[in-house]
């Protein structure tokens, strides 16, 4: 997983738990994904350089407006290829697992091609 996969990967973690519970904190995070504390709270340090979350002194993470952004586009993706490749027949686990990989490394182009296939032909 290169860097810019893993932030991608915490940022929609962290867009994930914001609709789930009233505020995402990095023990949160750290359960959700199954990681260390410490490796979260590096990657919340790099996120918050990049200004792509904020993290209130109580220690509340919220996404910015360029951290939503990438985290709605990457949560799209998860989702739209997840249901594509169920309905083709991968097995759910299978296809949530292969999106999960697919959704980092595909072009917009050929993201916006499946999704006009998937949302016409339905």
């Amino acid at each position: 997983m290169n860097t810019n996969e893993s932030a991608e990967n915490y940022l929609e973690t962290i867009l994930v738990l914001s609709q789930r519970l009233p505020v995402v904190r990095s023990v949160d995070i750290a359960n959700e994904l199954g990681f260390k504390k410490s490796s979260v709270s590096i990657a919340m340090k790099n996120l918050r350089e990049k200004q792509q979350i904020t993290v209130t002194d109580a220690g509340f993470i919220y996404l910015t407006e360029s951290g939503k952004a990438i985290a709605d586009m990457i949560y799209e993706r998860h989702q739209l290829l997840s249901v594509w490749l169920t309905k083709l027949g991968v097995p759910e686990k299978i296809a949530t697992e292969d999106a999960c990989r697919i959704e980092h490394v595909i072009s917009s182009e050929s993201f916006e091609a499946i999704k006009k296939h998937v949302t016409t032909s339905n």
